[in-house]
């Protein structure tokens, strides 16, 4: 067989009409799947989400569901400047857009400030390590009292004149005082010394007695 005859037969119109039909095939596959799934899935198109942060719960629960979409509380939080079950967060976030049916998760507003329990942080940590985590939890901390006992050691915590202990629950509204060591050791003459001098003030007589 001569080479133009085999050339011949391998680009004959049949073979070359396949090809093209199976390319066209190809491509319109390729349309048609990119196309497709956009319509079927709405590409392009969407709800606004509507801002809803600093609205009563109630009021966003109504715009929400008139526009078809779905509304949970996810957490709560605090802020004593705005009224109790108001919307702090909320995610998606204004503006996003998203499908019908959608859920968009809140935060709302408590209606009394949280309590958290006291961390054990009493004779086994620093001030600097205490202090982080209590304000880590959200507690306010006023000026340290210092005691007598080891440097920068915390030695106990007063919550409104009161010592609490580890586990007890306080509200993040009331402040702490970290009772900690300013280095200084109490001896034992320093505990005696007073009660000598009231010894020898008071009743100077048996003092002189004891001492014959």
């Amino acid at each position: 067989m001569r080479t133009k005859d085999f050339f011949g037969k391998f680009f004959s119109k049949f073979l070359v009409g396949n090809l093209l039909a199976m390319l066209i095939v190809v491509i319109l596959a390729m349309f048609g799947v990119k196309y497709g799934l956009e319509w079927y899935t709405h590409h392009g198109e969407g709800i606004e989400v509507p801002k809803l942060e600093g609205k009563k719960f109630s009021e966003a629960r109504a715009i929400i569901d008139d526009l078809k979409l779905n509304i949970v509380v996810s957490d709560s939080g605090f802020n004593k400047k705005l009224p109790a079950d108001c919307i702090l967060m909320q995610n998606p976030g204004f503006g996003t857009k998203v499908k019908q049916g959608h859920t968009i998760y809140v935060t709302v507003n408590s209606p009394s400030s949280p309590s958290f329990a006291i961390p054990d942080v009493v004779d086994n940590s620093s001030y600097r390590e205490a202090a982080a985590r209590l304000m880590a939890i959200g507690f306010k901390l006023l000026e340290p009292q210092m005691v007598p006992g080891e440097k920068d050691w915390v030695y106990g915590i007063i919550c409104d004149g009161k010592k609490v202990s580890a586990g007890e629950r306080i509200s993040i509204d009331h402040p702490l005082t970290l009772m900690i060591g300013n280095g200084q050791y109490q001896t034992d003459e320093d505990e005696v010394e007073p009660e000598y001098r009231m010894m020898e003030e008071d009743n100077p007589n048996e003092l002189e007695k004891a001492s014959e």
